[in-house]
């Protein structure tokens, strides 16, 4: 089964054309203005590695920053409606009051609280208020507003408040494009919402960019389904990913673990994505990059949902220097690293100059760094060193040494010994281990919610249930799915034996057979 995976970074473009676990061909080619064109680019050359007649791609798996960048750069997003369904309880703080003043004016929300949501043990906090969401839908209309968030009081609970609104509001709206909280986030109100309005500002890009990846795979010849990759290191149909954007927020380093795990055969361990501009830190747990079950900041806005448990460092091969104060970072010259860098002739020192002049890898033109002085290329390193430990250490949940895998297309910034790591692994197709951890990546499906009213047993199933479903939904074949983790936590609090639940499943990709599944996801 031949696949191709791209990792679309900050600096750089990779990709990779694998033919079950044998890497046929890669590349890493700058990331260029126009970032189509560098896809482009990237696929036409691991094609053009085949031998004349080699069998077709089977599918496409895409990583890409598009949706974070919209959010840290408060641009290409729509103009949303926030519905929150929570009064009287839920006046006194109402959506987006924690968001930058810069991305809440992005988005220009236009927000309405009416009379509905649930108690914490699933009892109608009061009824819901048809007819103020009804009022609501029509002032959305009348202000031209297609990108709808709905979020009700414990809707993870029951979701009985947010799926009737969302009747009412495509009565009223029949294009609106609707994000339900409870599909997405956990109990947490306002972060829930929060991610929720994020989610339904990203839509209408959501939808550009699949439509310009699919462009992108015709104009380079490639004729298969295609997938974007998820910030729990697995993928899904790209038709359904244009619909819930925020899980491509990690994406990369996510797509980095898992291409890790794929070179090492190790399950359990500690990664180090070192890019151009930023390095990333996480835990391998079973194969697949360790949770963050805490509240993690999105371009400033408290969220909680899937998301890895990384810890980002301004670290990269593009990472400035300041001869003067030595300071490392935390500004970068990125993707103008073949412009700026002193061994290609620029005027700014970097990361990856240092390291060519202490021998460490071989890039550019050494004689341009010939001049540096030896006891400031050491002095520049030891902080490096001292940075990766640091981070090393925080990241660590026992005292003991762990195995630290270095990828990435800077990972020639990693000593070979550091403390806190038994190990530092080095493997070949390190600098793309982004797009491998694409081409490799399986389907999941998740659940994470609370049930009520049922045995433990009967709620973990009805969780595997739900889990199953939605890994079908998002492109795995049924008889490959199989049970990644589960977990259950009884709350005390609630009536019924509630719990919550979380279950997580994975399978193997299911190719389109028939022309249903074709038209979901394929460029035919």
């Amino acid at each position: 089964m031949k696949r191709i995976g791209i990792d679309v970074g900050g600096t750089n473009t990779d990709a990779v054309l694998i033919d079950g676990e044998k890497v046929l061909s890669a590349i890493k080619f700058p990331t260029t203005a126009d970032v189509m064109q560098g896809v482009v680019n990237a696929i036409g050359h691991v094609v053009a590695a085949q031998a004349p007649g080699a069998s077709p791609v089977d599918a496409v798996m895409i990583g890409t920053t598009h949706f974070t960048n919209a959010v840290v750069e408060r641009a290409r997003l729509d103009r949303v409606a926030a519905i929150r369904i929570a009064m009287p309880a839920g006046a006194s703080l109402p959506p987006m009051i924690d968001w930058p003043d810069e991305l809440r004016d992005a988005v220009d929300p236009l927000s309405f609280m009416v009379h509905g949501g649930h108690e914490y043990d699933g009892r109608p906090l009061v009824p819901l208020d048809r007819e103020e969401v009804r009022d609501a839908a029509m002032k959305i209309r009348d202000a031209g507003i297609d990108s709808v968030g709905i979020t009700a009081l414990f809707s993870p609970l029951t979701a009985e408040c947010e799926l009737e609104a969302a009747e009412i509001v495509r009565s009223v709206i029949p294009n609106a494009r609707i994000t339900l909280s409870h599909t997405l986030g956990r109990i947490g109100l306002l972060e829930r919402e929060n991610v929720t309005l994020l989610n339904a500002a990203l839509q209408g890009l959501g939808r550009k960019t699949i439509d310009a990846f699919k462009d992108a795979l015709l104009k380079a010849g490639v004729d298969a389904p295609f997938y974007l990759t998820q910030n729990d290191g697995t993928v899904v149909l790209a038709d359904v990913a244009a619909a819930n954007p925020v899980y491509s927020f990690a994406s990369g380093p996510t797509n980095s673990m898992r291409g890790a795990a794929f070179l090492t055969g190790l399950k359990e361990a500690m990664v180090i994505d070192v890019g151009g501009t930023t390095s990333d830190i996480g835990c391998l747990v079973g194969g697949f990059p360790r949770e963050a079950n805490n509240v993690v900041e999105v371009g400033g806005v408290r969220t909680l949902f899937r998301m890895p448990d990384l810890l980002p460092m301004a670290l990269g091969g593009g990472t400035i220097i300041d001869p003067e104060t030595r300071k490392v970072g935390p500004r970068s010259v990125g993707y103008r690293i073949t412009e700026k860098a002193l061994v290609f002739g620029g005027d700014t020192l970097t990361t990856t100059d240092v390291a060519v002049a202490a021998g460490l890898v071989e890039i550019g033109d050494r004689d341009r760094v010939k001049h540096l002085d030896k006891a400031l290329v050491a002095d520049l390193l030891k902080r490096v060193e001292a940075m990766v430990e640091d981070g090393v250490d925080r990241m660590k949940t026992s005292a003991e040494g762990v195995s630290l895998i270095a990828v990435g297309g800077g990972a020639f910034l990693i000593p070979e010994k550091l403390k806190g790591a038994s190990e530092v692994l080095r493997v070949e197709h390190a600098g793309v281990a982004n797009a491998l951890g694409a081409a490799m990546a399986q389907v999941s499906g998740e659940v994470d919610q609370v049930f009520s009213g049922m045995s433990r047993d009967k709620a973990i199933a009805e969780a595997d249930r739900i889990a199953r479903e939605r890994a079908v939904e998002a492109g795995a074949a049924p008889e490959t799915i199989v049970t990644l983790d589960t977990e259950d936590i009884p709350i005390a609090y609630l009536p019924g034996d509630a719990r919550r639940v979380r279950v997580r499943v994975v399978g193997d990709i299911a190719f389109m057979k028939d022309e249903k599944r074709r038209a979901a996801g394929s460029l035919r």
